[in-house]
């Protein structure tokens, strides 16, 4: 085999293992949900402290994402993402040997660290590796079905270890496999040139942004619990934006930002990350919200419960396997991203119908198959179009703005909807209604803003995403030929 064929192989298992790297990270945020029940009788959670063993996880991870991406640029991504899976699996094993909560909610903001160390590089890992087009959404469309399919999957493992060995192996699982992805990933990624240190180092910068976005992830995790009013939501809410305004100042001042501000000047990088962040809340909603409907109005089990969001995971994977790539390679990416979006929504609002005696066929079964058709054409389309005008110096920081406006917007959409529909049942109960048809009321409000949400993210794409105008020739008196913009 020449040296050009073995490194179109290594390319390509490279993929595979930062792919098993997002897998790993993506399981976690949802194959701890099905075990917390046993967790907080095992390590005696309160009901209040038991929500930390979640957002402790997603403080950390929120907050990195941004700072990870632009270290990568620095001293190189391939070191950043190897780090990440050393951490994570270390707290990994802390997660499942812990004896008492305090150590567990430790571990877990230890993991959220790993995560974002990790998953904070991965898009502009693939971005540079892939540099052609047709090769690049071939690997972004093995990466979207990863970051969107983990979700049910998680669901599944946590419910079939939880029931058949205990809680603990939902976190042994991962040192396995983050060894081979460490071992492997030594072995295969390639690592990019950073830009160096000799600039100088954004301290201030760093420190800023860092507090910032732990203060908006904190604010927003507790908000379901503590109110949207409160004083402690307002009073993190609100630093978290100061703290981001001196940010901004800060890096239009500084020789060597963390976030260079030209990225934001890049138009389809902030379209679609702001579309990607209406997406999630869609998503995260469909889950979540999913979730709670099946196993407390219809009665379904952990295991089952996985189980029901498979048509969703298997209609993604089947347009991951090329379907995607092919159609952007003959369409674009945003003349499949307009229909998938379409799509999403009406998913969305078909499970708002489901009423609290819904059979799972046709409805659900329907839903979550439109679901699962409308995520294969959108994920993907959003990735390429996000990332394809950005240098390749700076795809680490452009990869954190894209990861941090998909977790701090869907955290922030779930936390709002998940407040609106616990509302909107107590108000049926107080109503006189049981407490199945509250619940089942609370959820179709909460399906029904998603959907509308999703529709935004639609909006944005039709605004922000238009394609850039084709030149077109006209001709001089002369007769020579010159090109104009459209």
């Amino acid at each position: 085999m020449d040296s050009r064929a073995q490194n179109q192989v290594r390319r390509w298992l490279a993929l595979l293992v930062v792919c098993v790297g997002q897998l790993m990270i993506v399981l976690d945020s949802t194959i701890v949900n099905v075990a917390l029940p046993s967790i907080q009788r095992d390590l005696h959670f309160t009901q209040a402290d038991l929500t930390w063993v979640v957002n402790s996880y997603l403080v950390t991870y929120g907050s990195l994402l941004l700072l990870a991406g632009r270290a990568g640029d620095l001293i190189g991504r391939k070191k950043v993402f190897l780090a990440g899976v050393i951490v994570f699996t270390m707290a990994s094993g802390l997660d499942g040997l812990a004896p008492d909560a305090i150590t567990l909610i430790a571990a877990r903001a230890l993991q959220g660290i790993g995560g974002a160390m990790s998953a904070g590089v991965i898009i502009a890992i693939l971005v540079t590796a892939f540099p052609r087009p047709q090769e690049r959404a071939q690997a972004m469309s093995v990466f979207t079905f990863v970051i969107a399919g983990g979700g049910s999957l998680g669901l599944l493992a946590g419910g079939a270890l939880t029931q058949a060995i205990n809680w603990h192996w939902i976190f042994f699982i991962n040192l396995p496999i983050g060894v081979a992805t460490f071992v492997f990933g030594w072995r295969l990624i390639e690592e990019n040139e950073g830009l160096g240190l000799r600039h100088g180092v954004d301290v201030l910068g760093s420190i800023l942004v860092t507090v910032a976005m732990m203060a908006a992830v904190y604010s927003i995790v507790t908000a379901s619990s503590q109110g949207w009013t409160s004083a402690q939501t307002e009073g993190f809410g609100g630093a978290a934006i100061s703290l981001l305004v001196i940010f901004f100042v800060v890096e239009a001042s500084v020789r060597n930002p963390i976030l260079p501000l030209r990225i934001l000047r890049i138009r389809s990088l902030t379209g679609a990350s702001v579309a990607r962040a209406l997406l999630a809340t869609g998503m995260f909603s469909n889950f979540f919200l999913g979730a709670l409907y099946l196993q407390h109005v219809r009665g379904f089990s952990a295991f089952d419960t996985g189980l029901a969001f498979l048509p969703a995971t298997l209609a993604l994977a089947a347009l991951s396997l090329g379907v995607t790539a092919r159609l952007m390679r003959s369409f674009g990416p945003r003349a499949l991203l307009i229909p998938g979006l379409i799509t999403i929504t009406v998913a969305l609002a078909l499970e708002a119908t489901a009423g609290q005696g819904a059979g799972y066929f046709p409805t659900l079964f329907g839903s979550y198959l439109l679901f699962g058709i409308g995520a294969g054409m959108s994920f993907m389309p959003l990735l390429t179009i996000m990332m394809a005008e950005v240098p390749a110096a700076d795809a680490g920081v452009a990869s954190g703005v894209a990861n941090v406006a998909m977790q701090v917007g869907g955290a922030l959409g779930l936390a709002a909807l998940g407040t609106v529909s616990a509302d909107r049942a107590r108000d049926l109960v107080l109503g006189g209604s049981n407490v199945a048809a509250a619940l089942t009321g609370g959820y179709q409000l909460g399906f029904s803003i998603a959907a509308a949400v999703v529709a935004g993210g639609l909006l944005v794409a039709l605004i922000a995403l238009r394609p850039a105008p084709r030149p077109r020739v006209v001709t001089r008196p002369e007769g020579e030929p010159v090109a104009e913009a459209a």
